[in-house]
């Protein structure tokens, strides 16, 4: 009997799910950061640890463990020489396949079909199959790119914010927030900066976000930019010759009212999520090619 196993290690989190042939889920894990940055002996190690918690569950014998077909999704593989040095990563399964955690997010968006998602989270990147090729465009990292992403959010709140301490612009409720993280203090916010990660910045994008929706004018301008990003986005997703588009990611669901009502009009909605396309990748149903 086959089993597979399914991750998905993103920069924020590593999530694993193991089922046996029939689809039943048998057992689950769960860790902290996995992406390729952090460096290959943690990376290995979390993925070890979520691939152990997952099969402790289920109960499988070494001869069981051994039938397993693994599909992991990493952030950041893509990066020079990290495919490579995942071929000395030791499992103890039948079969691993590797792939970016943006490539298996649009297998399960679609099922393995064509299509493509734009995911925006701290990041954004846009990740497209048509006709099986696969391709992404945007998502060349922080502050260089990820426009309309929870750390652009934070970055142009910043900007705004410090300017208003400078009383080059007016104060507004979102500056005055942003700064008494601070104590208003822009040596303090200068120090946070010279340290702060895109993840730091992204923590301000739901603080961006309450004061848009409450009529902030400098939230407002800020969310309205980033939506012009994402609608150029998809604009892009489908001149490239995809059929369907989904949005993606945790500011996905608060960005979508702002979107105009034709673009909201042409997405669509998940089929499924990223382990769930680790597992196509894994080889379990309609193999990815």
């Amino acid at each position: 009997m086959s089993y597979f196993l399914g991750i998905d290690a993103g920069g924020s989190n590593c999530r694993a799910r193991l089922i046996a042939a029939d689809g039943t889920v048998i057992g689950t894990g769960q860790g902290g950061t996995a992406n390729a940055r952090i460096g290959l002996e943690p990376l290995y190690a979390t993925l070890r640890a979520v691939s152990d918690q997952s099969i402790a569950e289920a109960g499988l014998a070494r001869d069981q463990v051994a039938a397993i077909r693994a599909g992991m999704g990493i952030a950041g593989i893509s990066r020079p020489g990290v495919r490579d040095a995942l071929a000395d990563f030791a499992f103890p399964f039948a079969s691993v396949a590797y792939e970016t955690d943006a490539f298996i997010a649009n297998l399960g968006a679609h099922g393995g079909a064509d299509g493509a998602i734009l995911i925006l989270g701290t990041g954004s990147i846009a990740q497209v199959r048509v006709e099986g090729r696969d391709f992404t465009i945007g998502g060349y990292g922080f502050p260089i790119s990820d426009e309309g992403s929870g750390a652009a959010l934070g970055l142009s709140a910043m900007r705004h914010a410090l300017r208003a301490l400078d009383g080059r612009t007016r104060a507004t409720p979102l500056s005055r927030a942003v700064t008494e993280r601070f104590g208003h203090d822009t040596a303090r916010a200068i120090a946070w900066m010279d340290a702060a990660s895109p993840k730091d910045y992204g923590s301000f994008a739901p603080l961006v976000m309450d004061h848009a929706e409450a009529d902030d004018a400098i939230a407002r301008s800020i969310v309205e930019d980033a939506v012009q990003h994402i609608e150029r986005f998809i604009e892009t997703i489908f001149e490239r010759g995809a059929t369907r588009c989904a949005l993606l990611g945790g500011l996905a669901p608060r960005m979508q009212p702002w979107l105009r009502a034709r673009t909201v009009a042409g997405l669509s909605a998940p089929m499924g999520d990223a382990l769930d396309g680790a597992l196509l990748l894994a080889g379990y149903g309609r193999t990815a090619r």
